[in-house]
């Protein structure tokens, strides 16, 4: 299930990038040879005006095929007016960047989406609803709590002694249900990443350094809702996550490449295609909205590594357009091929590097 997820979370982030490159293309006057959905093999295709609207067999995104991005081929035919290189330098740049600005879009389409539904929200005991999760927040070191691996993020189902059950599950009344039964085994029931737990605890003096007498298991406990906005505020505060979260992938990419221009990177923090799938299955089981606001950060990355200044990336063709701006004619196209032939060689090595230290960490 997770490795399907996987699939349709990469074709959808891609499939928006590629409208991008389409529309704009269209907008700009460029012939739009064929839009695919999938990869070749081709299965079906349908023609609609000048464009070829392609199905195809690899569920794994789309592409655009825009006439004309071959200097060489637009120059030997007769629709020349219409060929990507025939624009100016500033609607070549307007198809670039599209598509890193759909991915942008969406990405704050789906926040907005999430804080319109409702996002799981950190809140007080009176304003919590029947449907509130009791969490577990933190863990403490050494206690009776992280001796039964009680996980950081559980949620907390039943609390019991013996035929004595805690049916009223809030901060205040598990933590007088312990205080009452010192030394005593409880049961603590719990639910973590889609499986249930039953574990045995007992409560001891000494956890709590503003109460040494209380007895507790060792854990901080929150209330979790899901609170949902109305449509104004959603809007306003997935424009602010989509900024705050555009800034912290910026940062940590930048650092990601300075350390690895100095050899220090750490491939673990990394996660390629195998871990992006764990990631998925992680974020499907807390639920639709986790699922939603994960695929809104993948698709900032995408726009963020696209628009890198590196050959067979966005930012790369679009660093070329600049390059031919400033010298006052177009680089020629054997140059061109060769760069994006190495960049693109270069970005398999990396793939290959990071799916290498996604199956040691799982080995």
């Amino acid at each position: 299930m997770s490795i399907l997820l996987f699939f349709l979370v990469i074709f959808v982030l891609i499939l928006v990038h590629e409208f991008g490159h389409f529309w704009m293309a269209k907008k700009t006057g460029m012939r739009v040879d064929e839009f695919g959905i999938g990869f070749p093999p081709k299965v079906t295709s349908i023609k609609k005006g000048e464009t070829e609207y392609s199905f195809n067999l690899l569920p794994i995104g789309g592409f655009v095929r825009i006439f004309g991005e071959d200097s060489k081929e637009a120059q030997a035919s007769g629709d020349y007016d219409r060929s990507f290189v025939a624009k100016s330098p500033l609607q070549q740049a307007l198809v670039l960047v599209a598509g890193v600005t759909m991915n942008m879009a969406f990405a704050w389409f789906l926040f907005v989406l999430v804080f319109a539904l409702g996002v799981p929200t950190v809140v007080s005991e009176n304003d919590a609803s029947e449907d509130a999760w009791l969490v577990v927040a933190e863990v403490l070191p050494e206690s009776p709590a992280a001796a039964a691996d009680i996980p950081r993020g559980a949620v907390i189902t039943e609390l019991s002694a013996g035929n004595e059950a805690d049916q009223i599950l809030n901060i205040s009344s598990f933590q007088a249900f312990t205080e009452d039964r010192p030394d005593t085994e409880l049961q603590v029931s719990y639910t973590y990443a889609g499986e249930s737990f039953t574990t045995v605890v007992t409560p001891v003096t000494g956890l709590v350094e503003e109460m040494p007498n209380r007895p507790a298991i060792g854990i901080a406990l929150a209330m979790i809702d899901v609170v949902s906005e109305p449509l104004h505020v959603a809007l306003w505060e997935g424009t602010k996550e989509t900024g705050q979260t555009l800034v912290a992938v910026t940062i940590g990419i930048s650092t990601l490449l300075y350390d690895t221009f100095l050899l220090q990177a750490d491939l673990s923090s990394v996660a390629g295609p195998v871990g992006i799938v764990g990631l998925v299955e992680e974020a499907s089981q807390f639920g639709l909205t986790s699922l939603l606001l994960f695929t809104a950060l993948i698709s900032i990355n995408l726009a963020v590594i696209n628009m890198l200044p590196f050959p067979a990336l966005d930012g790369g063709r679009l660093l070329f357009v600049a390059i031919e701006v400033l010298k006052g004619s177009p680089i020629k196209p054997v140059w061109v091929a060769r760069l994006n032939t190495i960049g693109f060689v270069i970005l398999i090595l990396l793939m290959v590097a990071v799916t290498w230290s996604d199956i040691a960490k799982l080995i």
